[in-house]
């Protein structure tokens, strides 16, 4: 892997842990994968990859993941 990217969420992380641990399988390809971390405070997304495109796109379905959490929430409210 060449390339590598960390993502850290600082918000409602039990509940972010939860809903991308059982992505987690699906969103890994043979050219890039992804390593969920749950500290106290935050989640943490280790992403590596082989090439550009590859970043990308998994950045891209994480992102994509987290964006619809967040309407969820405003929906809550």
């Amino acid at each position: 892997m060449i390339y590598s990217a960390k993502i850290r969420v600082y918000k409602n992380p039990d509940i972010i842990y939860k809903c991308f641990i059982s992505e987690s399988k699906s969103l890994k390809t043979d050219r890039s994968d992804y390593i969920i971390k749950k500290n106290k405070d935050y989640v943490e997304f280790d992403i590596k990859a082989k090439d550009s495109v590859a970043l990308r796109a998994t950045l891209n379905s994480i992102t994509k993941l987290l964006t619809v959490y967040e309407k969820i929430e405003g929906l809550k409210k």
